[in-house]
């Protein structure tokens, strides 16, 4: 059963995004987890759009050490890979690693 979801969960973050999305919301929270026998705080990102019809989706989700620079690169250039396109706005708590990423990767503000 838990490699059935795990397949599931993997399919979904990694589907196609097809269209353009013109608003995007991209924000972090940390969790503790269990990692080598330790309880480790890791950040949980997630990214939201609204495409052109007005469809609000869940684009894509990561779990990484923190919400540095090169963390927010990583997951926004996945997201690009998958087809992310037509992003003139993205939405967040202005995070400077979230600001650095979003210009080098979407060349938007």
């Amino acid at each position: 059963m838990c490699e059935e979801i795990d397949e599931r969960v993997d399919a979904f973050l990694t589907r196609p995004i097809e269209g353009e999305w013109p608003y995007l919301w991209i924000d972090a929270t940390y969790l503790k987890v269990r990692q080598g026998g330790r309880i480790v705080s890791v950040a949980v990102t997630i990214a939201v759009g609204v495409n052109t019809d007005g469809r609000r989706e869940v684009l894509g989700m990561a779990i990484g050490p923190s919400e540095a620079e090169t963390f927010w690169t990583d997951f926004l250039r996945g997201l690009v890979r998958r087809g992310l396109a037509g992003v003139k706005l993205v939405i967040s708590d202005a995070h400077e690693g979230i600001k650095a990423a979003t210009a080098r990767v979407l060349s938007t503000t």
